[in-house]
């Protein structure tokens, strides 16, 4: 009867460890830690302008609606006095563009000038910007410089005005620097808006990339 239980018993421990029941399973693989996403840096902005000078000329739909265009084209070597021409005048673009409300006696002018040189030659260029707007004033003639908050890298604005007949509407220049780029915004004429001309000036400064 012994003999009979051992041989029934060694039988079913045989089965029993091929079954596996005799040994706990493997714990099951943990599962493959994720690859790290790479980081990616900021691309770092560049130094100088990377877009052409008519890419960053305003477009109607960045000025009052009231106004038209009137004219814009490209700058050209040949049209640049010699001290742009030293400074290293590596391009530009100008548009203009008009409101003219013959009902109300209205006609306003808003010139867009953009020029791009060396970037080493920014502050130079900033510079005799300045002394070219106030060497303006004359006898006849005043030019004030007004307040502006900065746009760009540099800027700085001016109102000429008419001496002898200080009623008159004057004409309001912005000029500032934003990496390579020179620009000078002028509105003048029977009706003028300095914080329109602001609001414009800024805009121009964001087409500069």
């Amino acid at each position: 009867m012994t003999k009979g239980f051992m041989a029934i018993f060694i039988v079913m421990m045989a089965l029993l460890v091929s079954m596996g029941c005799l040994f706990p399973a493997s714990p099951p693989a943990a599962p493959p830690a994720p690859t790290p996403e790479p980081s990616t840096m900021p691309t770092p902005e560049s130094p100088i302008s990377t877009i052409q000078p008519s890419a960053m000329a305003l477009q109607l739909s960045d000025i009052p609606s009231d106004y038209i265009l009137k004219d814009r084209s490209d700058a050209v070597y040949t049209e640049q006095n010699p001290i742009s021409q030293g400074l290293g005048w590596e391009g530009g673009y100008s548009v203009t563009f008009y409101r003219i409300n013959l009902e109300k006696y209205d006609l306003t002018g808003l010139r867009q000038t953009i020029n791009v040189y060396p970037i080493r030659n920014m502050n130079k260029v900033f510079d005799m910007a300045q002394e070219d707007m106030e060497s303006g004033a004359n006898g006849t003639t005043a030019v004030y410089e007004i307040p502006l908050p900065r746009i760009g890298d540099q800027s700085i604005a001016y109102k000429t005005q008419d001496s002898a007949d200080p009623n008159r509407p004057g004409v309001y220049s912005i000029i500032f620097v934003k990496k390579d780029v020179f620009e000078k915004l002028e509105m003048g004429g029977t009706t003028t808006d300095y914080e329109t001309l602001k609001q414009i000036a800024n805009t121009a400064a964001g087409k500069i990339r």
